[in-house]
């Protein structure tokens, strides 16, 4: 059923995807849009909950020497406030993110 609602959306986006004015991101933001055919830019580019969230600490001076693990608190999440539990080699730390906003870092362990 997915394949067939991927191979859809490429049938309707074909003719945009080949006009020569249209830039390489339109076409990911199209692409992710229009039906979630490759997902988001993070899992485009192979990257895990777990290294997006370490790197996006180690920005804000939070050290995470390797990350273990990631996993989303369903219970402690909204709309637009993701909440996770990233384990990295050297401690735990509870993560609430909201958009366009710095991560808020909590240390557990």
């Amino acid at each position: 059923m997915k394949a067939r609602q991927h191979l859809q959306s490429l049938a309707v986006l074909t003719p945009v995807l080949l006009a020569p004015s249209v830039s390489f991101l339109s076409i990911v933001s199209i692409l992710i849009v229009a039906g979630g055919l490759i997902g988001s830019p993070a899992q485009a580019a192979g990257e895990t909950p777990k290294d997006m969230l370490a790197a996006q600490i180690r920005m804000q001076g939070v050290s995470c020497d390797k990350p273990l693990s990631a996993v989303r608190d369903a219970k402690r999440s909204k709309p637009d406030h993701e909440v996770w539990v990233l384990k990295c080699s050297n401690a735990t730390y509870r993560i609430s993110r909201f958009p366009d906003m710095e991560a808020q870092v909590e240390r557990l362990r």
